[in-house]
C-alpha cells in the first residue's frame, strides 16, 4: 500500500498566493503521476474556484458535500470527495460557512484533531499519494486543525514590502503546535509574485535565506497576468496555459516538492 502525504500550505499575511499555489502544485504533482486529494479549507473558497466554476463551487457549498459538514458532523472525509475534470486530482469543497468552524470546533473533545480524525480513513486507505490542504489567512483553532493533521508545512509568501509582515507569527504559531503535532515538518518557503525589477525582492530573499533551519524552494513564482487569467476561467495555470512563464516556475516548483516527498 502507497504511503499518502499529507501537506498543508499556510500563512496568516492574506495575499501571499497560498490557494493559488495549492491548487497549482496539485495539478502539477497530478502530471507527475501522483493521484492527489485537494482539500479546500478556507471560506473564501478560492482553491475550490481554481477547478469548479462559481456556480458549481455554490451549489456545492449550499448543500452538505463540503468541509464544513465533515468537521461539524465529525464524519469520514470519504463521503465528500468529489472528482474535478482532470485525471488523478479530486477535491474536498469548501463552504461560507466555514466562517464559523472555529464556534464549531469549540465544545469538541480533543477539537485540535478533528481534521486529523475525519481524515484518516482516507489517509489510511492508501487511494491517493498526496493529500494538499490549503488553509485560511489566519491562526487560531482551526489552522492548528490543519497542521495536526498534515505531514508537512509549505508557506507562500509574496515578495512585496509587506510580504514578511506576521511571518514571525507564523513561526511562533508554530512552536506552539509542534508539541500536539510533533512529526509536522515545515518543508520550505515558496516565494510567490516576484517582480525582479524591484529591489524588495532581492531584500525578501536575503531575508529568508538568513532564518536558520529554514528552507526556502530555488524556484519562485513571478507575477504574470496569465495566473489571473486562469483564475478568471476556473482552471489552474499549468492546464490553462502550459507555455505561460508562470505555469513553467510552477512546473519547476513542483518538482522541487516531490523531490521532498
Amino acid at each position: 500500500m502507497k504511503e499518502t502525504r499529507i501537506i498543508c500550505f499556510a500563512n496568516n499575511k492574506g495575499g501571499s498566493g497560498k490557494s493559488t499555489t495549492c491548487a497549482n502544485v496539485g495539478y502539477g504533482l497530478a502530471q507527475l503521476g501522483k493521484k492527489v486529494l485537494l482539500i479546500d479549507g478556507d471560506m473564501q473558497l478560492n482553491l475550490s474556484l481554481s477547478y469548479f466554476p462559481e456556480e458549481q463551487v455554490l451549489e456545492y457549498g449550499r448543500g452538505e458535500k463540503n468541509l464544513y459538514y465533515a468537521v461539524k458532523n465529525q464524519r469520514g472525509l470519504e463521503a465528500y470527495i468529489v472528482p474535478t475534470s482532470y485525471e488523478n486530482i479530486d477535491m474536498i469543497p469548501s463552504s461560507t460557512l466555514m466562517s464559523s468552524i472555529e464556534y464549531e470546533l469549540f465544545t469538541k473533545w480533543q477539537r485540535e484533531f478533528i481534521l486529523k480524525q475525519v481524515l484518516g480513513g482516507v489517509a489510511a486507505s492508501g487511494i491517493y499519494d498526496c493529500i494538499l490542504i490549503d488553509s485560511p489567512p489566519t491562526l487560531g483553532g482551526w489552522v492548528m486543525n490543519v497542521l495536526c493533521a498534515s505531514d508537512a508545512l509549505i508557506i507562500p509568501v509574496e515578495a512585496t514590502p509587506w510580504g514578511l509582515f506576521g511571518l514571525g507569527n507564523m513561526f511562533e504559531f508554530l512552536e506552539e503546535v509542534k508539541p500536539i503535532a510533533p512529526g509536522l515538518k515545515l518543508m520550505g518557503i515558496a516565494i510567490t509574485k516576484v517582480d525582479t525589477r524591484k529591489s524588495y525582492f532581492k531584500q525578501t530573499l536575503e531575508t529568508l535565506k538568513e532564518l536558520q533551519d529554514v528552507h526556502v524552494f530555488d524556484s519562485y513564482i513571478r507575477v504574470d497576468s496569465s495566473v489571473e487569467w486562469s483564475q478568471d476561467n476556473n482552471v489552474p495555470i499549468m492546464a490553462y496555459k502550459k507555455s505561460s512563464r508562470s505555469a513553467k516556475e510552477y512546473e519547476a516548483l513542483t518538482k522541487e516538492i516531490a523531490a521532498c516527498l
